[in-house]
């Protein structure tokens, strides 16, 4: 037997939800603030990388899972190439942000907040 659902449920279909322009690129905002009264443990967007801008976050954690394409992400200074299938960990402090073509999954734990989004200085050529 199975049992009961613990919470409330939530199935989300791409192209069935808000699309817009991002730090990072444009997202489709799968889980997000609007959905806090079904009190998520992490938010969801799906993000095509387009212009990112070097940011950290002082609280939350971030998952980069690319989906398709590829390209780098930056690391506090680092850069490491990405591609299909990659996974990248970025705790709270890291200076981030990513470049390349490519459809990430981006998770953040908890929901990063407006007040949690710091942007960082480009670093001169």
């Amino acid at each position: 037997m199975t049992p009961p659902p613990s919470g409330p449920l939530l199935i989300r279909h791409e192209g069935h939800t808000p699309r817009e322009r991002s730090t990072c690129g444009w997202r489709d905002r799968l889980i997000s603030h609007e959905d806090a009264p079904l009190s998520p443990v992490a938010w969801a967007h799906a993000v095509d990388i387009d212009g990112a801008k070097l940011h950290y976050h002082k609280r939350s954690t971030e998952l980069y899972y690319v989906l398709s394409g590829s390209g780098t992400v930056l690391l506090d200074g680092m850069e490491q190439a990405v591609s299909a299938g990659s996974l990248v960990h970025i705790p709270p402090g890291v200076i981030h942000g990513a470049r390349g073509q490519m459809r990430v999954l981006v998770i953040g734990i908890p929901d990063i907040a407006e007040d949690d989004y710091f942007e960082a200085e480009e670093a001169e050529p």
